[in-house]
């Protein structure tokens, strides 16, 4: 081993410098780190809390499609099975009072559960109160069917009449 004699002045810098040296490896390896990782676990923390929020409003959000997609189902079961839109759209204009001039089905469009069907009626000759009480007839939010855009134009033949294109809008 190698002695070295040193004098009381010379002790007390080097235990100075070695308590320094103590306390810088204590900082380096100890201290800052624990402070990096507490900070760390601070922002993994508020980002879980956010995410755990998002969870929650997309949980709210699911309840309500859940709680929509059974109102819809009861609605249809109320409908019945034999349902049919056309049908439908003909007594509607009867109740009015008004002939239809013609009638288009459009294809069922969707891939879920619940398929759009859509029926364009075609008015020829009709004033302003009929229009109001056929719409009013015709659609039925109870039972699923809206109406989803009407073009009125004026009726060429009579004046002071209408012709209009309806389009009512259903789910099967």
């Amino acid at each position: 081993m190698l002695k070295i004699k040193l004098e009381k002045r010379e002790k007390y810098v080097v235990s100075g410098a070695m308590c320094m040296i103590g306390i810088f490896l204590l900082a380096y390896f100890i201290i800052f780190p624990f402070f990096t990782e507490k900070s760390r676990f601070k922002k993994g923390i508020a980002q879980k809390e956010d995410e755990y929020k998002q969870i929650s409003e997309l949980s709210l959000e699911y309840k309500k499609y859940l709680k929509d997609s059974e109102e819809i189902s009861g609605a249809l079961e109320r409908r019945g099975s034999g349902f049919s839109l056309a049908s439908y759209l003909e007594e509607a204009a009867a109740k009015t009072g008004i002939s239809l001039k013609g009638m288009t089905q459009s294809p069922s469009k969707g891939s879920g559960t619940y398929k759009e069907a859509m029926v364009e009626m075609k008015l020829e000759g009709i004033n302003t109160d009929q229009l109001v009480r056929c719409v009013y007839n015709v659609e039925n939010p109870e039972n699923l069917i809206f109406v989803r855009r009407i073009s009125i134009s004026d009726n060429k033949k009579q004046e002071g009449y209408l012709d209009c294109i309806i389009q009512v809008l259903t789910y099967q």
